[in-house]
């Protein structure tokens, strides 16, 4: 016997942007970048404090050499090449110093700037902006959402009636080769068939209309969505390109050297810097989190019925635990059924045989037929003979 199959992954499109609530991403960017504004201020701050230091150590370091250059007896040009080591140390040492000053006191102050005129908090907690852009996305999802609880509630009522009518088919079935069935019990079940299958034509009806109503307002609610995607789009945009500006102005402040090894690694930042695309950004974000994301739209989804359970392998019973049943009971077939395995009874509807083993825990019982014939049956096709 095959084990169960397993759960099948959740539907990664569900994650789409345009599933009810999943525009809280593009929401949260505001938080997120009031947040990035700190990150930026703390990381150029610990840059400054670096700065600062290695101004101090090429104070020292020409402090310390200088008072022993002139201790010793170099004289003339030697002397006067020897001592431009440290000029130019204590020169460097001053422009480290300013750069220092200048990371914190006008490329940090005009961010913490630009962040309080941008960033509008309200009274309670969180930004003006993004209470304003959930509740747009709100208002614009709010129809959708209603619909689609509607066409679920109709899907879920369709595949009901559905299995109900297999239900009725599978009785039929049965009863049609039971021949110790009246024809009146028949008649019967063939009339709850014919009933379970306009209820469920009726509601499949009801299900494709409202299918019909979700689709003819797709458009509509994507034009929506989109409207207001775009609007934080563009406040995304502008900080975007307050922060280019800022990292550019960041990099006119360290790229001090005039060195062809040292103007190479400033060239290749400042390449970087000057990469910095607003519309390859936005991009990016629209096609991860936006509207160019995967999604399944609704569509009808056919009722199909469940495939046969396998029943789990069964494992070897030891004496003690078995519940044998001592002369058995005597027990008539409800159904037919073939044995799949060589352990398992064979046996038609209406036929009668003994249970010899209670049922267990997986719904086996244990019987015995005529001749001595032995096996596994299913507890639920057999009733005992009243």
């Amino acid at each position: 016997m095959t084990m169960p199959p397993k759960e099948p992954q959740e539907d990664v499109k569900k994650l789409s942007f345009w599933m009810p609530g999943n525009y809280v991403r593009t929401v949260h960017r505001t938080q997120d970048f009031f947040q990035v504004c700190d990150n930026v201020v703390a990381c150029f701050k610990d840059r400054a404090r670096v700065e600062k230091q290695y101004s101090q150590q090429l104070r020292d370091w020409s402090s310390k050499w200088r008072s022993v250059a002139d201790s010793r007896s170099l004289y003339g040009s030697l002397m006067t090449a020897w001592q431009a080591f440290f000029s130019s140390a204590e020169r460097l040492s001053l422009l480290h110093s300013s750069i220092s000053h200048s990371l914190v006191s006008e490329e940090g102050e005009r961010i913490h700037s630009w962040r309080t005129d941008t960033f509008k908090q309200r009274m309670l907690c969180g930004f003006h902006e993004s209470h304003d852009f959930e509740t747009a996305f709100t208002c614009a999802q709010k129809p959708w959402v209603k619909k689609l609880k509607k066409l679920e509630k109709a899907r879920l009522a369709y595949h009901k009636s559905c299995e109900k009518e297999q239900s009725v088919l599978d009785r039929e079935c049965q009863a049609k080769h039971n021949s110790n069935l009246n024809e009146y019990t028949l008649a019967k079940i063939q009339q709850a068939r014919e009933r379970a299958t306009q209820d469920r034509d009726k509601a499949r009806n009801r299900y494709e209309k409202v299918l019909e109503d979700v689709t003819g307002y797709t458009a509509r609610y994507m034009e929506e969505m989109e409207a207001v995607f775009e609007q934080s789009q563009e406040q995304e945009r502008k900080r975007i390109s307050f922060l280019k500006q800022a990292f550019l102005s960041i990099h006119r402040h360290l790229d001090i050297t005039n060195n062809d090894s040292v103007k190479e690694v400033y060239a290749e930042l400042h390449h970087t810097l000057l990469s910095i695309s607003e519309e390859e950004d936005l991009h990016w974000w629209r096609v991860h989190h936006g509207p160019g994301m995967p999604t399944t739209w609704p569509a009808l989804q056919e009722w199909v019925p469940p495939g046969r359970k396998q029943k789990p392998r069964k494992k070897p019973v030891k004496d003690k635990d078995k519940v044998v049943m001592i002369g058995g009971v005597r027990v008539r077939a409800l159904y037919n059924y073939v044995g799949e395995e060589a352990d398992e009874l064979s046996f038609n509807a209406g036929e009668e045989f003994l249970k010899v083993e209670e049922e267990d825990e997986q719904g086996w019982c244990r019987g015995v037929k005529e001749g001595g014939v032995a096996g596994f049956y299913p507890a639920k096709y057999a009733l005992p003979v009243q």
